[in-house]
């Protein structure tokens, strides 16, 4: 199933299943979002949830219990309810369930909240912790912009100057080798090659939002003043780029695998909720 929302700037389209982002078009029906073309890559723009990123041996402990999650945790792949829903915006759910509870023993509510303004889409995450213990969790976007033609005719504008440290994955872990995302003249031309290695993790920036330019022109702006850490990534000779706010990111090879302990981890009180919200403008 699918939902459709719409103002008289924009329309935006999501799945019931992973309450997933799969179309934003423009009045010229512009395609903003990556198609999903399973061979380079079958999804557009998942939520992860209760994790980001790889633990180390897909594995973590809770009260000196073990537990199992895969990459990026589960909420991508389960299907969500719509709740509300009025032209302009929708809202799903994703409540914990039996199946949940064998991964991630919480008592949780995960609400995913999709708002046309103008030429923007607002997407909200709203955590709620039911149960009656502190819940760690991390929650973040993945967002695959669709940037047709040539790869190279487009560069990223970070919103402040600023040194762009980013940290290299190994073996899905976060390592602790860094390099710095060269600029020219205060834009970063993109090509495949800095992809290499796998997605770019800046576990933080000054930045709170950054615009992509097709010719030098502003294209899209994801705006993510709520997330800290960001991620970017995409394929080579993928016609798609993602931009990727995080609360949270993989472990590094020296996690303890207690889940309160990993780096980056938020822990929510009982029957208290949490919100954070990023939006993409079309420009």
């Amino acid at each position: 199933m699918t939902t459709t929302i719409s103002n008289s700037t924009l329309k935006a389209s999501i799945k019931h299943a992973g309450a997933e982002l799969f179309s934003i078009k423009d009045n010229q029906n512009n395609e903003y979002i990556w198609e999903g073309n399973p061979d380079f890559w079958g999804k557009h723009s998942p939520v992860l949830f209760p994790i980001v990123g790889t633990l180390k041996n897909n594995t973590y402990r809770i009260n000196g219990k073990e537990y199992h999650l895969p990459r990026h945790g589960f909420a991508r792949d389960m299907e969500f309810a719509l709740i509300e829903k009025t032209e302009n915006k929708a809202i799903f759910s994703l409540k914990s369930s039996e199946e949940t509870l064998q991964k991630y023993p919480f008592d949780f509510e995960l609400q995913l909240i999709y708002t046309l303004n103008e030429s923007s889409l607002d997407l909200e995450y709203k955590v709620i912790n039911k149960g009656k213990e502190k819940m760690p969790f991390s929650i973040g976007a993945h967002p695959a912009i669709a940037v047709p033609g040539n790869f190279e005719d487009y560069a990223f504008e970070f919103e402040k100057e600023e040194k762009l440290k980013y940290y290299l994955l190994e073996n899905d872990l976060i390592s602790s080798k860094t390099k710095i995302l060269e600029k020219k003249d205060n834009l970063v031309p993109l090509n495949y090659e800095l992809f290499k290695n796998d997605a770019l993790i800046f576990k933080t920036l000054e930045s709170k939002s950054l615009t992509i330019l097709k010719d030098l022109k502003p294209y899209v702006k994801v705006d993510y003043k709520d997330f800290p850490s960001l991620g970017i990534w995409t394929k080579e000779n993928a016609p798609f780029v993602c931009i990727e706010p995080w609360l949270g990111y993989s472990d590094t090879d020296e996690n303890s695998g207690d889940l309160y302990e990993k780096e980056g981890i938020l822990t929510l009180e009982e029957n208290k909720d949490f919100q954070a919200k990023f939006s993409i403008t079309i420009l």
